[in-house]
């Protein structure tokens, strides 16, 4: 157990999906997973695990901005034993084009938080995703 996280070890998944909004994780949880069961839920934050097509999977809120995300993630990577995690959720965009409930696969993203430069991140730390990868998901 953690600060922020009391399940137990192997409680979650290798992939975590990770909305900011707890709300958004348990429907997640119930529309998506199978044999969902909550494994924590410090500080409202719920996390969940179940199997998606056969495929153990968890899901766990994140709250708002990258302080609370840098948090959630550090713990479940050292931790927990998590090998990737997945940012689901709700953003802003700049497209006439777009609209809410559009779905957006997003090679690249960043900040002008300072989040990063605590660990010695020069800039905005922008890790980019693999496109192969990217473009068999959409």
């Amino acid at each position: 157990m953690t600060p922020h996280n009391r399940a137990e070890a192997g409680a979650f998944a290798p992939v975590v999906l990770a909305p900011g909004d707890p709300q958004r994780a348990k429907f997640v949880s119930e529309q998506y997973l199978a044999d969902a069961r909550l494994v924590t839920d410090v500080r409202g934050m719920p996390g969940y695990t179940g199997s998606y097509k056969g495929r153990p999977v968890s899901v766990m809120a994140t709250g708002m901005g990258e302080g609370s995300i840098g948090i959630y993630s550090y713990e479940l990577y050292a931790f927990y034993g998590v090998q990737a995690i997945i940012r689901i959720g709700t953003s802003g965009g700049l497209r006439k084009e777009l609209h809410v409930g559009d779905l957006v696969g997003a090679m690249s993203a960043s900040t002008d938080g300072g989040y990063a430069r605590q660990y010695g991140l020069d800039g905005s730390f922008s890790p980019c995703a693999d496109y192969q990868m990217l473009s068999m998901a959409m």
